[in-house]
């Protein structure tokens, strides 16, 4: 057995839009997401966002689990539209009040807040005016940011500015199949995307000024590629498929969205029909784009394994049977070692995984508990290949379990379940999983065990 580092951040994740419910009470605003949910056709079932898991009402409860839980931080998102309703700067004080309740009472429990300011929920006003087509959401964003680290100084450290701003592009902008549900051509995604780099070095800036005591990442996600078996030459394909620019799939990529924030620059696209859109980036805009972050934030669950091939990397078919999740999702843990070292290399700066988890079809059986086999195991697998990250030396420093409990899964509605906290959404009771005390083990002996489903 092998151990993290004594002071490894041990943690768990959500996001607003998502656990909190409520969204139009004590005078928030309706966000794309209320708007996109409530459009017939959208989510799987007909699920919104409406109640959720009733955070917005049951927040103490939720932090005395993860209290419970033995965990050292947690990773939670604020809804913009809620503090913020017309993306104006007139602050909803009631709103901003209950981010207060949730940062205090994490830290009277001992849970270090982690505070993503944009998980995905634009005001509906900024929408209106444009979105992230437009310049002014970024300015729009700064100024909320900025706000929002005034108001949290000495109280919040640690700010992740976006979350997965290429899930924005490819599912909200590009795809159509999450909010606000267009299918814009290459060039307007390309200036969606721009945007939202923008606005979060405006955002650091801003926050810096505001706080220069803060911490702030961004979180990135995109495709991530490991060796088939660990030779040099299958490790420098897996390297190169990593960053391979892929013009049919370049949204998601970490390099299209960290090289040109850390690195200041844009991935080599020569000949491609990316080269004339980055050609029309000002240096205006790329100057207020390159604002390499304090840490980056990590969202990874699954990858491709590679192999060396004569004419390059060649990507290994998963054989029929191929262990997934309820999503679907193919069961990958050597993506959280090798991955995450590739990451390291190019970025060089310190890591958190901030999301990793799966999907499956839990329930309440006959003995009155949830009995996840499934998440142990996987959770093991992934650990074990983290660890081993570490040890090589890759700078990661916390582990973010995906999620903390059950919610609303965008737009696969309530079905598929990623919480190490069932919740039952007709009352809104909240109970843990056999994954919540294994997990609780592995955070009080900062191990990653190999061991089964049994060890809780």
């Amino acid at each position: 057995m092998s151990t993290f580092p004594k002071d490894f951040l041990w943690g768990a994740a959500s996001a607003a839009y998502q656990i909190e419910g409520y969204d139009l009470e004590d005078g928030g605003g309706a966000s794309i997401w209320r708007t996109f949910t409530h459009t017939p056709g959208t989510i799987a079932y007909g699920d919104t966002g409406d109640i959720a898991c009733d955070s917005y009402h049951r927040y103490a409860e939720d932090i005395a689990l993860l209290k419970e839980l033995g965990v050292k931080a947690y990773r939670f998102s604020t809804s913009w539209a809620r503090i913020d309703p017309n993306a104006d700067g007139n602050w909803n004080q009631a709103g901003l009040a209950y981010y207060d309740k949730v940062v205090d009472g994490c830290l009277a429990a001992g849970v270090e807040p982690y505070m993503t300011l944009y998980h995905w929920e634009l005001p509906q006003a900024a929408q209106d005016r444009g979105g992230w087509e437009s310049e002014e959401t970024a300015y729009a964003f700064s100024r909320f940011a900025g706000m929002m680290a005034a108001h949290f100084k000495g109280r919040v450290r640690h700010y992740f500015t976006l979350n997965e701003p290429q899930c924005t592009t490819s599912l909200g902008y590009a795809q159509g199949i999450h909010a606000p549900g267009l299918r814009l051509e290459l060039p307007a995604q390309f200036r969606v995307h721009v945007h939202q780099m923008m606005a979060h070095g405006l955002a650091q800036r801003a926050m810096k000024l505001a706080d220069p005591q803060a911490i702030v990442g961004i979180a990135s996600t995109g495709n991530l590629c490991y060796p088939e078996t660990e030779t040099p030459e299958n490790i420098e394909a897996a390297r190169q498929a990593t960053f391979a620019t892929d013009v049919d799939n370049w949204i998601f990529t970490h390099q299209w969205l960290l090289d040109p924030i850390i690195l200041g620059q844009f991935p080599d696209c020569s000949g491609s029909r990316l080269e004339p859109l980055v050609q029309k980036v000002t240096r205006q805009q790329l100057e207020i784009i390159h604002c390499p972050p304090d840490m980056l934030g990590y969202n990874i669950y699954n990858g491709h394994a590679v192999c060396a091939g004569s004419d390059g990397p060649v990507y290994i078919p998963k054989y029929p049977g191929y262990p997934r999740t309820a999503l679907k999702w193919p069961v990958t843990p050597e993506v959280l070692n090798w991955g995450v070292r590739f990451l390291q290399e190019r970025y060089g700066l310190p890591g958190y995984i901030t999301e990793n988890g799966l999907s499956c079809n839990d329930r309440i059986y006959l003995d009155g508990k949830v009995h996840d086999p499934d998440r142990i195991d996987f959770l093991a697998r992934y650990l074990t290949a983290l660890g081993r990250a570490v040890e090589s030396g890759a700078d990661i420093r916390g582990y973010f379990h995906w999620s903390l409990t059950d919610n609303l899964e965008w737009h696969s509605g309530y079905g598929d379940r990623f919480g190490l906290i069932y919740v039952d959404f007709p009352t809104g009771q909240r109970l843990p999983k056999d994954s919540f005390y294994w997990y609780r083990k592995v955070i009080r002996s900062d191990c990653y065990v190999n061991e089964g489903p049994s060890a809780i």
